[in-house]
């Protein structure tokens, strides 16, 4: 595994990715017709929000203690780094993920395209959680995994709603 990236580094990348998805959110709420459904958008836009005041705060613990990855975490044989993890998470990929949405979107396209960011970033969180090395922020990660797997039976739910 490449482990040279410090802490901050990958924390960095984690804010953007969340950056992104409250964005997708945020326009997804916008274009939709149906209230509900909007409502429940802002409300998943409010929730990536917090996630990157988390991943904030253990930005900061991280310079504050001065941890780098390289020198805490375990390496691990055929593992990736977290740029490549953050690949894997689709709201990292693109400057703006919600540029993917277009007039002809469906609340179902919505739906199915967020259940998809949403998985690709529990990826990406469990990949992000082996390169930790402070318990505490581990379990803020798997706060968030856990949360993620909420959203994603929650855009789900949405969706059956809908078929």
């Amino acid at each position: 595994m490449d482990a040279s990236m410090k802490g901050y580094e990958v924390l960095e990348i984690a804010e953007k990715i969340e950056r992104n998805g409250a964005r997708f959110y945020r326009r997804a709420a916008a274009m939709v017709q149906d209230a509900s459904v909007s409502a429940f958008l802002v409300q998943l836009a409010q929730w990536e929000s917090q996630h990157v005041k988390v991943f904030r705060a253990m930005k900061q613990r991280s310079v504050e203690q001065k941890w780098e990855i390289g020198d805490v975490a375990p390496k691990r044989d055929g593992g990736s780094d977290a740029h490549s993890l953050a690949g894997l998470a689709v709201f990292g990929l693109q400057p703006n993920p919600a540029d993917e949405l277009t007039g002809e979107t469906t609340r179902a396209d919505v739906l199915r395209i967020a259940i998809e960011k949403e998985k690709d970033s529990i990826v990406y969180y469990t990949g992000l959680k082996d390169l930790i090395p402070s318990e505490k922020d581990r379990k803020l990660i798997e706060d968030i995994i856990q949360e993620e797997m909420k959203h994603v039976r929650i855009l789900a739910q949405s969706l059956e709603q809908l078929e």
